[in-house]
């Protein structure tokens, strides 16, 4: 797959995922589902149950247990779910589109790769040429603040153990 191809079908997929948040349908959901979950897979590789939970996708917060939800709480599911892999598509099209990630299986493109004015330093990110002065008044802050988690006052003996 090159990276255009994979654009185009996240932006779709994207663009489904808004029309179940707006029409709901439990069928519809479970093939877009399947599809994204395939798109994301061939991108970026298999997904195991760690990154699903991280990325909270199908853990909806009121899931019903037991019994057939009413149609309200369906819709409800569906909106949810559907919201949050929509969440993960856009991560996913962002990374590719603006950032110009690699990507797993990738066989070339016209995708524009990111703008770097400068060689990436030894980490690998891209240089900036205010992070230094940042990361530098980042620490002097940080040290204005040094002592704050020791005890202010000294403590009675007898509460010493």
């Amino acid at each position: 797959m090159n990276r255009d191809e994979l654009i185009a079908r996240t932006r779709q997929l994207v663009e489904e995922g808004e029309r179940l948040v707006a029409d709901p349908s439990l069928g519809g959901l479970r093939v877009w589902l399947q599809r994204s979950d395939d798109l994301l897979a061939t991108a970026w590789g298999q997904m195991d149950r760690y990154h699903l939970a991280w990325l909270m996708v199908g853990k909806p917060k009121g899931i019903v247990r037991g019994r057939r939800m009413t149609p309200d709480e369906e819709d409800a599911y569906v909106r949810e779910v559907a919201t949050q892999k929509t969440a993960a598509l856009r991560m996913s099209l962002d990374a590719v589109e603006r950032q110009g990630m690699p990507f797993v299986g990738e066989t070339g493109g016209v995708g524009t790769p990111p703008v770097v004015d400068r060689a990436p330093d030894r980490s690998g990110l891209p240089r900036d040429a205010g992070l230094a002065e940042r990361l530098a008044d980042a620490r002097r802050h940080a040290e204005e603040h040094r002592g704050h988690d020791e005890p202010r006052a000294p403590r009675p003996d007898r509460m010493r153990r």
